[in-house]
């Protein structure tokens, strides 16, 4: 087995700390322009270079998304950007586009360039293609079979990284190239404005009956005809391990913060664990299980990685996320008082119990004991979101551990 990198997401600042703290390798991020996630807050250059300092003093990586297919109009604006990018240096640049590719080629060469999956990378010739040109890594589309990948490792060279996603949601279209939501919306998927019309519900209409909707019906909720199960690799590690795969990618740029520590958490443990002993990681399988269904998700599938799917990698049903916690915020900051600073996400009140979350697995159950105000004011409640807060809790929590509730 080959160690691979752990590749996991940061929406803002703060999730970029967090993914650090609990396991990644790596982090990728977007900047506040050309990525594929318009609607996370994303990284101003201040906020980006606080970033990579951060995670550079912990031995982190990052990479910065320049990931939109562009049109006449955003050139000029890339070659600024790409500027901008070669003073701030991240550690590597995820491409889809070839023009933009070239761009980063002649601004800033010594800043690593990594293909997106969005490029529809499916065999080693195009590997071999961007190779080339001067691409470090490509991240493989999320059509592959681990039979595939281990056929593309086969046939590249030894120093060109295969990048692949191993965890998060799916897109109905190939390799990520929507156009559902630019035709109903307006709203161009490949330029980072995705509506997600895959997770809506729909009803035919017959052709000469116009008006009269008839639902196709699963249940009484209706049939969710486009909507995927999220991909989870996490009872497979054996697996990924072994096919030659360089850095195991987890998807989420619109995630929390509590998503993703427990996403990085979890599969930080399991191919730790694996790496040590095939015994160890199926001895310590049940707290993978029940760690990753602590977050967000739609059901599971294993995706391509197994052959093509069946029909059971659809939900017809729902297009709801199931949630098992709510994230209520991270220690900040331990006052002289033991006090634990957060900016507040969700609601809970003196009295409740609730946990704490832990980069090293333990989740521990604590009593809020009192909540005060920035004033040092006594609160029953913290009711208003991102609210700046002190909480005394039963137990003392450390510096990123994580204040989370059960459903």
């Amino acid at each position: 087995m080959k160690r691979p990198e752990l590749l996991v997401p940061a929406s803002s600042l703060e999730v970029l700390k967090v993914a650090v703290i609990y396991g990644a390798d790596a982090v990728y991020i977007g900047g506040e322009a050309f990525g594929l996630r318009a609607k996370a807050k994303n990284f101003s250059k201040e906020d980006m270079r606080e970033g990579i300092a951060f995670a550079h003093a912990h031995g982190v990586k990052v990479y910065v998304t320049v990931n939109i297919l562009a049109h006449n109009r955003d050139l000029e604006g890339v070659r600024e950007y790409l500027q901008e990018l070669k003073e701030i240096c991240p550690d590597a640049l995820i491409i889809a586009d070839p023009g933009i590719f070239m761009y980063a080629k002649e601004i800033c060469p010594e800043i690593e360039r990594h293909i997106s999956t969005q490029a529809n990378n499916t065999n080693y010739e195009t590997y071999r293609f961007w190779y080339n040109l001067g691409a470090k890594r490509v991240v493989s589309a999320r059509e592959l079979s681990l039979e595939e990948i281990r056929e593309i490792r086969a046939h590249i060279p030894d120093d060109m990284e295969i990048e692949t996603f191993i965890h998060g949601a799916m897109c109905i279209s190939y390799s990520g190239r929507c156009l559902l939501s630019n035709f109903m919306a307006g709203r161009d998927a490949n330029q980072g404005a995705c509506t997600h019309p895959c997770r809506w519900k729909y009803s035919v209409v017959e052709e000469k009956r116009p008006g009269e909707y008839m639902p196709v019906f699963e249940n009484e909720r209706g049939t969710f005809i486009f909507n995927s199960k999220d991909l989870c690799m996490v009872e497979h590690m054996e697996d990924i391990l072994t096919s030659g795969i360089d850095s195991l990618k987890i998807e989420g740029r619109m995630k929390t913060a509590l998503y993703v520590a427990t996403v990085a958490r979890t599969y930080r443990k399991a191919i730790d664990d694996c790496m040590e002993s095939p015994e160890k990681y199926h001895a310590n399988m049940p707290w993978y299980q029940e760690q990753i269904s602590n977050c967000t998700y739609r059901q599971f599938t294993t995706g391509f990685f197994y052959g093509k799917p069946d029909e059971n990698t659809q939900i017809y049903d729902s297009n709801t996320y199931v949630r098992e916690y709510t994230y209520l915020g991270f220690a900040e900051e331990i006052d002289e008082r033991g006090l634990a600073r957060l900016t507040q996400r969700n609601k809970f009140s003196v009295g409740e119990t609730i946990e704490i979350m832990k980069p090293d697995g333990r989740n521990i159950p604590v009593t809020v004991e009192a909540i005060y105000n920035e004033e040092g004011e006594s609160m029953e409640s913290a009711p208003h979101a991102q609210q700046r807060i002190y909480v005394k809790l039963n137990e003392t929590p450390e510096v990123f551990d994580i204040l989370r509730r059960g459903e």
